[in-house]
Formats: C-alpha cells, structure tokens, sequence
C-alpha cells in the first residue's frame, strides 16, 4: 500500500446509464440518477442527480437537463465528467479524510468497444482519479451476489440494468461467453410511451413511463399477487384536454412483451454457447437476475418456464454492481480481471 496510502482516497463506482452508486469505505456513499442540469450560458453545473431529474422535461431555454450515458456508455462527454465531478463532492467529508488522489474501480459494460473504455478512463480521470481501473458490469454483479468468481464452476448472471442487458456465464476469474444487448430499461420505457400513445391516446413523458414501469410493470400477464392500477393523467393527443387512465399490470405485460422476448432470446444464445460442463453448473446453480429490471414483477417465474432453469432474482438487485465494484476495490491484486 505504500507509507502515503492514507492520502489516496478509493472509490467504486457503477456508472450507470439510470443511475450512479459511489461506494468508500464498504459504504453506498451516493445512490443518485444518472443526470446533470447544466446552466447554458456559463456551461456550469445546476444541478446533479435527483434535483436534475425532478427538473426533467420542465426546464426553460437557459437549463439543459442532459443524461450523459446512453445504452450503457458515454454519450456526452463534458456532462459525464460534470457528474462524475459533482458526485465525488457529494461523498460525506469524514469519508474523504483530506485525500489528495483518488483510486477509483469504474463498472462498465460487457460489450463495451475500446473508445468506450477510453471516454470512461478519460471521464473518470478528468474527474481525479489517479488511479483509474475497470470492471465488466456482469463480473462485478456476480461478486456483488457473493459467487466465488474464481472457482472452477460455472455461474450465469443476467443484469438488466437501464440502458444495457449484459448476459454473461462466468468461472475461473474470467467470462467464459457474453451477450450485451441494448434492450434494457429504457427500451421498456420507450414501450410504455408507445404503448400509452397507441392504446390510450394519451401523451406522456420519460419520468412518467418510468413511473409506471416502477409501480405496474410486469412481464407475465397473470400474477398471484397484482399491482393495484396505476392512474395516468396526461393531455389527450387529439383534444390536448387533460384525461385520466387507470393502467393495469397485465397492460404492461403486454406492452413489454416484445422487448422481453428479445432478451429471452439473447439468454438462449448465450446458453447455446456454453461449454457442456458450465451448463450443468448452471442447471445446478440456477441463473441470477439482476439490475432494476430484475424487479419487473414475475420476470423470473416467465424465464424459468421458458429455459426450464431456475432463475432467481438477487438480493438487493439495484445494488449488486455496485457492491461487487466495490469488492474489487478492496481485492486489487487479488482478481486478474481488473482492466487499467
């Protein structure tokens, strides 16, 4: 660690395309939107994560409210680092202990191309880390459950976070076969809007769908224990005067079905390629959802009667990226997966 390792303050962050956790100190330090408002005139921060996401879609012409990650990525890079910057400030002072350089452990997607890595890299160090090191998002999530990833033993994780779906069979410290797929969170809110749009005739926003997605989402049109209706008020696209719909989970079911079958299919070609000795493991052990859309309501009893394999949702699923960054953090030296 070195005589000065108490000046070096270590970080892990999932960089999530919904939402951004910061873990120091085996802590969650910061759990906020993935979301800046930017002042247009100076192009200095206004606003970061949940104050930013409340100014969505009402701001005027001198506030730009920006996500600075699309599927799974950088796609702005001056907002990225704004964020990064003004998350790393939101971290409580007695965890800093007046640190004059950052370790930082960043997860990223499994399909991430090397210019992706590198706006990540650039971001994270831009935003001062001195020390910047990264970790594939399914390796992370599988540390996050507790798996012993260096163990001779196959295990799948299916992290359905808000802009990628990352499938991944993992054993011995390395992934063995990977799908990274951009059918995630917010391709179910585009749904929802469709959905609203065509069926209802009502007009609603991003907050509002992911609104909905939160309270009645669901993948199986029949629950044993349903959502009660979820009430939408928006402007009728015809008339533009105000209507009130009560949506229903099997609605939403519905709705979803067509982007949930395209990751049920993706599931499958990952275990086409699976050697046969990883896919009795996985047989043995079942298969773990997680991310925010392993909490759509009956998505594992619907993937369980397609594959005919036990799949579970993880413990705490939003957080598990995080906790696994976390856990490589801690374990630099020990796991050979860590890309610098």
């Amino acid at each position: 660690m070195g005589l000065f390792s108490f000046l070096t303050q270590e970080i892990a962050i999932d960089l999530g395309t919904a939402n951004t956790v910061i873990i120091c100190n085996d802590k969650i330090v910061v759990d906020e939107p993935s979301i800046v408002a930017i002042d247009v005139a100076t192009g200095k921060l206004f606003a970061l994560g949940d104050k930013a996401r409340q100014m969505y879609g009402k701001t005027h012409d001198n506030i730009r409210v920006i996500r600075p990650l699309r599927d799974g990525v950088i796609a702005d890079f001056n907002a990225a680092e704004l964020m990064i910057r003004g998350m790393i400030k939101m971290i409580p002072a007695k965890s800093k202990f007046g640190a004059q350089s950052m370790r930082m452990v960043v997860s990223i997607p499994s399909g991430s191309t090397e210019v992706e890595i590198r706006a990540v890299r650039d971001s994270s160090e831009h935003a001062g880390g001195r020390e910047v090191y990264m970790i594939y998002e399914p390796m992370a999530a599988a540390l996050g459950i507790g798996l012993d990833v260096l163990a001779p033993e196959g295990n799948m994780v299916v992290d359905i976070g808000g802009g990628t779906t990352e499938i991944a069979v993992i054993a011995l410290g390395g992934i063995v076969c990977n799908e990274s797929m951009r059918i995630a969170g917010d391709e179910f809110t585009l749904d929802i809007q469709g959905y609203m749009r065509h069926q209802h005739n009502i007009k609603i926003g991003e907050k509002t769908a992911e609104d909905i997605k939160i309270n009645v989402g669901a993948a199986l049109p029949l629950l044993a224990n349903p959502p009660q209706d979820y009430v939408v008020r928006g402007p009728n696209q015809m008339t533009a005067l105000p209507i009130e719909i009560p949506v229903s989970y099997s609605e939403l079911a519905h709705a979803l079905d067509k982007s949930l079958s395209k990751v049920e299919t993706a599931v499958l070609s990952v275990l086409e390629r699976t050697p046969p000795e990883l896919y009795a493991d996985i047989v043995n052990n079942g298969v773990y959802l997680v991310g925010g859309g392993a909490l759509l309501k009956g998505l594992d009893k619907r993937l369980s009667d397609k594959m005919n394999i036990s799949f579970r949702v993880a413990d705490d699923p939003l957080h598990c990226v995080a906790r696994g960054t976390g856990m490589a953090l801690k374990n630099i030296t020990r796991f050979p997966f860590l890309m610098r």
